[in-house]
């Protein structure tokens, strides 16, 4: 994994993506009041798609044309949005947004081994794969015994959000067999454009036209997550990439799920159980494992 020093101001634009994300689980919880998880994700898509269209164009980016690459944009829209996206909406209905945020982790988990199947340079030496080890079984702490030995809908939406974080990793390694040469935002765009033709349609079929009148935290919600969590963090996504390496973004994704812990028992009086916490604290120590500084700081002492 790339890792290069992180600046102060690197530092600060981390540490605003992982408060846009931490957020966007608690706004989502929101709009859960009123709206349906396919008609957010659909909102969500497409809101951020206009955004980033006119992104691309005050750029002047280059706009492919090809099928391949289109074709390309729509398996991401499918990979990285439409089912991640609806899986998290559906399971915040039986699950806290907070253990959303810590299954939300296991992207990384997940990206290791999927890489390693993919990608030969990308092998599985024993560090990586005790990390591996390490992370699942924070996630099989997080989720309980109990949950795994029952098929309710808490059950249910816990393994939906694994699965989500399933789907990113196969996105991860998508991308970077497909859209080689592709700049970012085009690619984000591209994607976004695919997953919101998608998304439009299965809504409407399934939970029809949302409603005119809405709470406006509602609409505050919606606006969030589509604009601020998605549209905006894309693009201070790839910002970080690129001042701070992918090993260094390992780092949000430990930053995200206390975030998003610390705003859904403020404003929704969440709680949870301490499974989740000790689950979350072996997830950490499967990441730092995978990320190897640790180990290499401990070697130089």
């Amino acid at each position: 994994m790339t890792q290069t020093a992180l600046s102060p101001r690197t530092w600060f634009e981390l540490t605003l993506l992982a408060l846009l994300w931490g957020g966007s689980f608690l706004s989502n919880l929101v709009a859960l009041d009123e709206l349906g998880p396919l008609t957010i994700v659909a909102l969500r898509v497409s809101l951020a798609c206009a955004v980033l269209w006119a992104v691309v164009l005050f750029r002047g980016q280059h706009v492919p044309r090809g099928l391949r690459t289109w074709g390309a944009f729509a398996v991401m829209g499918l990979l990285n949005n439409a089912i991640p996206f609806s899986l998290y909406s559906w399971g915040q209905q039986f699950i806290p947004s907070g253990l959303t945020a810590i299954f939300n982790a296991t992207t990384a988990i997940f990206g290791v081994l999927v890489a390693a199947l993919v990608f030969a340079d990308e092998r599985l030496t024993a560090r990586r794969a005790l990390g591996v080890a390490i992370g699942f079984a924070g996630v099989l702490t997080a989720i309980g015994p109990a949950a795994l030995l029952r098929l309710d809908l808490t059950s249910l939406a816990q393994l939906g959000a694994i699965a989500a974080t399933f789907c990113y990793a196969l996105a991860g390694a998508w991308a970077r067999h497909f859209l080689k040469g592709v700049s970012p935002v085009m690619a984000a765009t591209g994607m976004l454009t695919c997953s919101s033709v998608m998304m439009i349609p299965v809504s409407l079929w399934a939970e029809g036209p949302p409603p005119l009148v809405l709470h406006p935290a509602t609409w505050a919600a919606v606006l969030y997550y589509a604009l601020i969590a998605t549209a905006l963090a894309y693009l201070l996504y790839y910002r970080v990439l690129a001042a701070a390496g992918s090993g260094n973004l390992l780092l949000v994704t430990l930053m995200i799920p206390p975030v998003a812990i610390a705003l859904g028992a403020w404003l929704r009086n969440e709680t949870l159980p301490p499974q989740a916490y000790a689950g979350f604290a072996l997830l950490a120590l499967g990441l730092a494992v995978l990320d190897g500084r640790l180990l290499r700081r401990r070697q130089r002492v």
